[in-house]
């Protein structure tokens, strides 16, 4: 598996065969520069504008339609298989920010979680149905979001072994989302700095992964 990082909460996950896209942006609604992408599956943890531009994806790679994910369910695509479970943007059962979609891709034998705009820590029946993960891209930069202290508890809760942040203050970002603190914030609690790498673009084998506990990789765009 093949990770790219698009910004803010937007990641490209390449396969052998599909090429899947995760919570692509509005440039004019975040800041951030999003140039026009391709994939055969586009997932969408909620409908607001810095997670849900699907104006953004031109086309498919490998099949002959875009199939898009936005909802809670079991999807096999491409020999991809994506599991999305309904949770809350906010810890007050969705009354103030409403749904999110956690969604679980599993792509070559890697099973990496996006966590979208998770605002609270998961239930013990979500944790059974998620199971085991390798790597994990969570939000960090509170308000909105899991800020710092609760990310880590998350991490905790799911023990990946690889550790992607997102949804952080970022160079760029519009001053709309200026509340977001900085990945920093999140790796000192963690108290990972000598764990932390960073990266542009990050493959993924499992058979590597073997020797990776808690690993925090700063992806750039």
């Amino acid at each position: 598996m093949e990770i790219t990082f698009l910004g803010h909460s937007c990641f490209k996950l390449k396969g052998k065969g599909i090429t899947v896209l995760i919570d692509p942006f509005d440039p004019k609604e975040v800041g951030l520069k999003f140039p026009s992408q391709k994939a055969d599956v586009v997932v969408v943890s909620h409908n607001h504008d810095d997670h849900n531009y699907l104006e953004g994806v031109s086309g498919p790679v490998a099949r002959n339609e875009i199939y898009v994910i936005d909802r809670p369910g079991e999807y096999e695509i491409g020999g991809v298989e994506i599991k999305s479970y309904s949770t809350c943007h906010d810890d007050k059962e969705g009354k103030e920010r409403g749904r999110n979609l956690v969604s679980i891709v599993r792509m070559e034998d890697v099973f990496l979680a996006h966590l979208g705009d998770l605002g609270h820590e998961l239930s013990e029946k979500k944790l059974e149905g998620i199971g085991g993960i390798d790597v994990l891209l969570v939000p960090v930069g509170g308000k909105v979001t899991l800020g710092a202290k609760e990310a880590v508890k998350v991490v905790k809760q799911l023990e990946p072994s690889l550790i992607i942040p997102m949804h952080y203050q970022e160079v760029g970002l519009s001053d709309k989302y200026s509340f977001l603190a900085p990945v920093d914030d999140f790796v000192k609690e963690m108290g990972a700095e000598s764990k932390m790498v960073r990266e542009k673009k990050l493959r993924v084998v499992k058979a590597d992964l073997e020797t990776e506990e808690g690993k925090i990789v700063i992806m750039e765009v």
